[in-house]
Parts: structure tokens; C-alpha cells; sequence
């Protein structure tokens, strides 16, 4: 396992590059976020996403959001029509997840066989520069259920494995969720604040 610290503040190049490589050959990235810190995978290689659900634990039954590095690319994982796309720029890139119909290119693994996906576009430029080439998994990183952590030391204790590559940015602060908001029916629903 390889940590890499960088400021949460400024874009480095050569971390955001490392991590794209590790993410293309399969491994799994343990990144900053606007809210908390994620574990990333590359969302069209089915082994490295079965190691996200495997590291947290997590059952398949319950879908991972995807990550994507603008407003633009969300057309290539969801169907959005013009007035969806409209309230979603007014929020991103921010601490939201837009639930939308999928595209088929989506994998069943990703959205636990469903037919919507969650998508984000946080505020975080690190975060959106690890998605520049292909979509990534955004998900919390900690064990199913269990407390969510700010710190990457006291993240790797609780998840007690290795990631291939950390980004550590230090302390996130109070940990945050990203507010959910179904845009699948005619008028948009939070799912959780």
C-alpha cells in the first residue's frame, strides 16, 4: 500500500496521476471527497469493485454511487432529460447524489441490479480529477454500518486491510454525508439530508 499526502486545497499532478494508474490496473483508492473520504474503483472492472463491496463489507444487494469528473459526463452513466440536468447543475459540483435512470453501460455489479444509479460531482477537484478518464465508485470508506472516520490512519485501523494507494489529505473534519436526491419520478425527493 502506497499514501501519498497532498493538501486538500491544491491539485497535484503527479498524486492524481499515480492514482488513475493504480485505479486503470485494478486496485482500489482510498480518496478525499467534499464530505468524507471514498474508496475508488474503476466502475467497468468488475474484480476491483467486488474488492470495494469486500473491504467495507458491504452486501451486493446495496448499490454504490458513481463518481464522474462533471455535470457533462453524467449523460455517459444516466439518462437525463434537460430539466433534470438543469437541477443538477444549480447543486454541482457540490455534497449531493443525484438518483437517475441508468444507461446500460452501467454495470449490474454498480447498482445491484436496479435500473437507477446514484452519480456525483463533488465539490472536491482532486476527487473529479480521479474520475478524467472513467467513472469511479464513491463510497464511503468504512465497514458497512460502522461509524464513518475522518482520518485515513484511523480509516485503514477500522477497515483493517490494504487499499493499493491512499490520499491523504489529514483530517477531513466532522464527517458528512452527501445529501440524496432521487430525480427518477416527476418531482425530485430527498432521500436523506
Amino acid at each position: 500500500m502506497k499514501v501519498l499526502k497532498t493538501s486538500i486545497d491544491e491539485i497535484d499532478e503527479e498524486i492524481i496521476f499515480k492514482a488513475i494508474n493504480v485505479l486503470a490496473d485494478g486496485g482500489v483508492v482510498l480518496y478525499p471527497t467534499d464530505t468524507v473520504y471514498g474508496l475508488g474503483a474503476n466502475i467497468f472492472d468488475k474484480k476491483a469493485v467486488k474488492r470495494v463491496f469486500e473491504i467495507k463489507r458491504r452486501s451486493y444487494l446495496k448499490p454504490l454511487s458513481i463518481l464522474v469528473k462533471d455535470v457533462e459526463t453524467i449523460d455517459l452513466v444516466a439518462k437525463i432529460s434537460m430539466g433534470q440536468k438543469n437541477t443538477m447543475m444549480e447543486y454541482l459540483p457540490g455534497p449531493y447524489t443525484f438518483i437517475l435512470d441508468k444507461r446500460s453501460i452501467v454495470p449490474r455489479i454498480i447498482t445491484s441490479g436496479t435500473s437507477y444509479v446514484g452519480v456525483r460531482v463533488p465539490g472536491n477537484g482532486l476527487a473529479r480529477r480521479l474520475a478524467g478518464i472513467f467513472p469511479i465508485t464513491t463510497t464511503s470508506a468504512n465497514i458497512s454500518d460502522d461509524e464513518v472516520l475522518t482520518n485515513p490512519s484511523d480509516i485503514l485501523d477500522q477497515l483493517d486491510c490494504d487499499v493499493d494507494l491512499v490520499i491523504d489529505v489529514g483530517d477531513l473534519g466532522p464527517a458528512k454525508s452527501s445529501t440524496i436526491v432521487d430525480l427518477t419520478s416527476f418531482k425530485p425527493k430527498i432521500i436523506r439530508k
